[in-house]
């Protein structure tokens, strides 16, 4: 096994000797130098595992040898040794993008807390999140089995998301697949939680009832508009529990979070219906039987969320709001910089609502384009991709703007989305809907024991096209698929990103309230 190779840069090295002698002992090759232009030529000539760089030196300083280290590798970790506390100075070598920061005198076990903190921290972080994991691992079967609230389900969601997480930075597979395998137990279960206890939520006497599309905006939006203090509602489609948690991790410089709460989309887990639901503030059949104008049936090709603004405007004269507001929906860069540009007329604003569709937009794509699936292969590349879009979009840098102002953010989402694996059979006639997590129609044929099933779609405040319309909704990593060409459709949308029927993922969302640091 290849030794790790380590340059110690230090115009006192002799000094430094049996800090030298000690690490040598502990199985690291060590080179010493005594000036920055021999580090360079040293890093030229070989390949080094970690440098430590001594910030003071005569003839090039440690920030000035650092600048000319990175042009010709980017890739070694540096670690800054000084005498010097200043701000400044620390300020400088974080932002050269060094490894760590240790001020003199340095004594050889900071040094080896150091390498071990850089060089073996991968080692490290696997075997502490293995054996945590481990220990948790009873306790969430538990959870599992014994989850009997919406608040319960709640929280070993959240549990769920925190491993994932966790795991990703483990480099033991074996850790990865048992939490996969509880993430479906727990997806089994709660999908015959659903099944028990969903039609319940409508009943005007019943007691566990979470907080659904409909009144996300009386419960959790409203509340927060004050007078001088604009608020910006975020609706992100298709957004999951753990991508928020992804894109909550770079805001934190930014903002910090007052609350952080998950909501229950309604069925269908569907643009059409979770989304009108949200911004009427009423469920589907409400809408469809009192504002026709504003509601497309599953069957008909018009676009299914064209009149949000005006779901909105009905909500808030309904409930006799007069607030000044804004309502943007944005699906394209330029969009989100004209978006951007308009800050200033936002801020005079109670609220200003803004819907971002690049996530539902890439779920799209990854069906459809080879590319993309490869791209985000799995779960982890696929929240790598939302990632990035986040950190390099035009709501990044809103939300950079806005968090120099006094406001308010509301972060949020209609509905999430799950990756499919197994394909059922389904049959229908021409009017029955497309969407492979639920259909509606009429003529429905199917095995009920595979689907959650909605005979009654009264019960469920669900509209319905024909006296015997029905709604069948997929559970867990299930989808619909017709007999017709049956393997080939299995085939094509197998590992897949899906909405529509009932799985955390598409169900559990957040909705994160948040106020500036400053």
């Amino acid at each position: 096994m290849r030794k790790i190779k380590i340059l110690w840069t230090d115009d006192e090295i002799e000094a430094l000797k049996p800090h030298i002698i000690f690490l040598e002992d502990k199985g690291y090759e060590i080179d010493t130098c005594s000036n920055g232009n021999d580090t360079i030529d040293l890093v030229r000539q070989n390949s080094y595992d970690l440098i430590f760089l001594d910030e003071n030196m005569p003839g090039l300083s440690g920030i000035e040898t650092l600048r000319l280290i990175r042009e010709i590798r980017t890739d070694i970790p540096v670690v800054m040794i000084t005498k010097s506390e200043e701000e400044e100075l620390m300020e400088t070598a974080i932002g050269s993008e060094i490894a760590d920061y240790l001020i003199k005198p340095v004594k050889p076990k900071q040094i080896l807390l150091a390498i071990k903190k850089i060089l073996d921290q991968k080692r490290l972080v696997t075997e502490k999140t293995t054996t945590d994991y481990r220990q948790e691992f009873n306790h969430i079967g538990d959870l599992i089995a014994s989850a009997r609230s919406c608040r319960e389900w709640s929280e070993l969601y959240r549990k769920i998301v925190f491993w994932e997480s966790e795991l990703e930075k483990s480099t033991d597979p074996g850790m990865v697949e048992i939490l996969k395998m509880q993430e479906n137990e727990a997806n089994n279960s709660f999908s015959k939680f659903i099944s028990r206890n969903y039609l319940g939520w409508f009943d005007a006497k019943a007691v566990d009832v979470p907080i659904l599309s409909p009144s996300l905006f009386t419960k959790k939006i409203f509340p927060q508009i004050s007078a001088n203090r604009p608020l910006f509602f975020i609706l992100i489609d298709n957004l999951r529990f753990d991508h928020w948690k992804l894109i909550s991790s770079e805001l934190s410089g930014l903002f910090r979070i007052i609350e952080e709460d998950i909501y229950y989309s309604i069925l269908p887990t569907a643009t059409q219906y979770s989304r009108n639901a949200v911004f009427a503030g009423m469920m589907p059949d409400q809408i469809a039987g009192t504002m026709p104008q504003y509601w497309i049936n599953d069957d008909e090709e018009e676009g299914k969320n064209n009149f949000e603004e005006e779901l909105f405007r009905n909500q808030l004269a309904r409930k006799g709001l007069k607030y000044k507001w804004s309502y943007y929906k944005i699906s394209s860069g330029p969009e989100g910089k004209k978006a951007n540009e308009r800050i200033n007329q936002m801020l005079d604003n109670d609220i200003n609502i803004l819907v971002y569709n690049f996530v539902d937009i890439l779920s799209h794509a990854r069906t459809d384009i080879d590319l993309i699936r490869d791209l985000a292969e799995d779960e982890s590349a696929y929240r790598s991709l939302i990632h990035s879009w986040f950190i390099h979009s035009s709501l990044f840098e809103m939300l950079k703007i806005l968090s120099s102002h006094r406001v308010r953010v509301i972060f949020s989402t209609d509905h999430g989305t799950i990756r499919v694996q197994n394909a059922v059979k389904v049959i229908g006639d021409k009017q029955t809907s497309s969407n492979l997590r639920y259909k509606s129609g009429r003529n429905l044929d199917y095995d009920p024991e595979k689907v959650f099933e909605i005979t009654s779609p009264a019960k469920a405040l669900l509209p319905k096209t024909n006296i015997t319309t029905k709604y069948i909704f997929a559970t867990n990593k299930d989808f619909l698929i017709y007999p017709n060409n049956f393997n080939h459709y299995a085939g094509y949308y197998r590992n897949t990103y899906q909405h529509g029927g009932i799985s955390l993922q598409e169900m559990l969302l957040p909705v994160a309230t948040l106020e500036p640091v400053s």
